[in-house]
């Protein structure tokens, strides 16, 4: 058996995860599991908590990621370069596209007990995303990694005091509707060039690149309805030369997949990405900054063994009987 961590993010939804973290705990004890908890302190702590447990020692172990998709991002980078790691996860964020990309239940309760249920199974093996910056600076991502105006409503929500105010009342995910309001009339496009597996692509009078590992982000839109976390390729959709009347015509159709079908949104599949832009972009991984263009995306197939719901004859005969769980 895994010795199993729990890394927990108190603050994600402006502190219900803490009330998250207690049902949780209350179930561990009663069922008498054994398992060490970790409280994130500050930014990146996860990151530096997962590392440490991965370098504890050599046996193979189960970390679980409780709170959104921020404490997922950064346990992540804690642990890409340790292949003895099981990643699990119980939703506590606002935006949650990991459970939603993974079928985890939204239920604390239920999550844990589909990863207790797994734990005794191999994971489903799914590939991350590596980006290189300048200077051979890493990061990785698991969700999606986008340039451009995506990156920077990512970045004004995740910077705003109205997000937690929101989550509050659990319309967190609102935020990035008003920031998308706000800065559609001011956000000026660029020329964006590409390199798709060594395919050269220039597109002028870009609003976004998004190169996706699962067909959702930014808290429930479905950006690339056709990804999968498995299939050894990335989903990449470009948005160009859209008038900004009709980018709103394009975000909401997002939330069901339908923007692919308009002429100014382009799709492609690949392994190897290069970015680089008439003019410095923002980019962010799994709706976290980290940095700006140019850079290369490098996908790591099959590098990352994560208890997801989706794996497995058992767990698709509960699709329909635990439906009313999810979103």
């Amino acid at each position: 058996m895994k010795q199993i961590y729990f890394i927990i993010n108190p603050n994600a939804r402006n502190g219900y995860c803490f009330n998250l973290w207690k049902e949780v705990e209350s179930k561990l004890k009663l069922e008498q599991i054994h398992y060490l908890a970790f409280f994130t302190e500050y930014p990146d702590h996860a990151q530096s908590l997962a590392k440490q447990i991965a370098e504890k020692n050599q046996q193979e172990k189960l970390i679980i990621a409780v709170g959104g998709d921020g404490t997922v991002h950064e346990v992540l980078n804690g642990i890409a370069h340790d292949q003895k790691i099981t990643l699990g996860f119980i939703p506590g964020g606002s935006g949650n596209d990991f459970s939603r990309g993974f079928l985890i239940p939204i239920d604390p309760i239920e999550a844990l007990n589909v990863i207790l249920r797994l734990q005794k199974q191999s994971g489903r093996q799914i590939d991350i995303g590596k980006a290189v910056f300048h200077e051979n600076k890493e990061h990785y991502f698991i969700n999606s990694l986008g340039a451009g105006f995506d990156a920077v409503i990512s970045y004004e929500a995740n910077q705003s005091r109205m997000k937690a105010w929101l989550n509050k009342w659990s319309l967190g995910r609102l935020v990035y509707v008003f920031f998308l309001l706000k800065s559609v009339f001011t956000y000026k496009t660029t020329t964006f060039d590409l390199s798709i597996d060594g395919n050269k692509h220039i597109f002028e009078q870009t609003w976004f690149v998004t190169v996706s590992n699962q067909p959702f982000y930014g808290g429930g839109m479905k950006i690339s309805p056709e990804a999968e976390p498995d299939d050894g390729l990335f989903d990449i959709t470009i948005v160009h030369q859209l008038p900004k009347w009709k980018l709103l015509m394009v975000f909401f159709s997002v939330f069901w997949g339908r923007h692919i079908h308009f002429k100014e949104v382009k799709t492609f599949r690949g392994k190897n990405i290069t970015i680089q832009s008439s003019r410095t972009q923002y980019v962010h991984a799994d709706g976290e900054h980290i940095g700006f263009t140019p850079l290369s995306i490098h996908l790591q197939a099959k590098a990352l063994e994560v208890l997801s719901r989706s794996q497995g004859k058992e767990e698709a005969d509960l699709k329909e009987r635990e439906s009313n769980e999810f979103y």
